[in-house]
């Protein structure tokens, strides 16, 4: 005994000899300005005594945070990542004997303002115990260039087919199906670590304010890739 099933016909993966089938890859790469500059930032404190070292840490941590408020809108986000404060025992001795306390605060500042970056960066790096990494050149999400590499690679998909049928006499039919196969593994540019700054503790009076870092922006590359299957009509062959 049949059943339904198996009176219904799979479809041909190669389609027919009256519409045989096109599989095609669309691509596109783009090259554009970046949007977003991310800095990390990490305070520091250390010294003998545990309520000292948390009233350095706080003390150099206001000083960062008040100084990313300086910069208005430019400063987009600031993130704090971690808190520690470790205790560090004495290599000599018997027992729990802590020789010092090492704290640290972790930040991550964001700006969509890059006229500011450069004395920005400066300026955080002048700070006692504050270390600097960055920036981290990025797209939004919702970039419009996403979107623009996406149209792009479907455009080059479809013309891509239509060059095939009409290299055998034939012309397109219909899209069967348009697959953003991989997208997950796809680049949205690259964000290495351009400049890595810190300043120790300073003696003696305060230095002259170092001159603002030349920045330049680092293009991003977004790329898009689609994969396509239509038909076509019988080829001239």
């Amino acid at each position: 005994m049949t059943t339904p099933e198996q009176h219904t016909p799979r479809p041909l993966p190669y389609g027919t000899p009256e519409h045989p089938r096109i599989a095609v890859r669309g691509e596109a790469r783009l090259e554009v300005e970046p949007e977003l500059a991310h800095l990390g930032i990490t305070v520091t404190a250390r010294g003998t005594d545990r309520n000292t070292t948390l009233t350095d840490l706080t003390r150099r941590n206001n000083q960062v945070l008040d100084l990313l408020k300086t910069t208005g809108d430019a400063v987009e986000r600031i993130e704090t990542g971690t808190f520690t404060l470790t205790p560090q025992l004495s290599d000599k001795g018997r027992g729990e004997r802590v020789r010092a306390y090492h704290g640290t605060v972790h930040h991550t500042a964001t700006l969509n303002d890059f006229t500011t970056l450069g004395e920005l960066t400066t300026r955080l790096a002048d700070l006692d115990l504050t270390r600097v990494d960055g920036p981290w050149w990025a797209l939004r999400p919702d970039s419009p260039a996403h979107r623009e590499a996406r149209r792009q690679a479907v455009r080059d998909a479809v013309q891509r087919a239509r060059e095939y049928a009409e290299a055998l006499g034939a012309r397109l039919v219909a899209l069967l199906e348009l697959a953003d196969e991989g997208a997950e593994n796809t680049p949205y540019g690259g964000m290495p670590p351009v400049v890595g700054l810190s300043r120790a503790a300073g003696y003696g009076g305060a230095p002259d304010p170092a001159p603002a870092l030349d920045l330049e922006p680092q293009r991003q590359t977004v790329y898009a890739q689609v994969n396509a299957r239509l038909t076509m009509t019988p080829p001239a062959l």
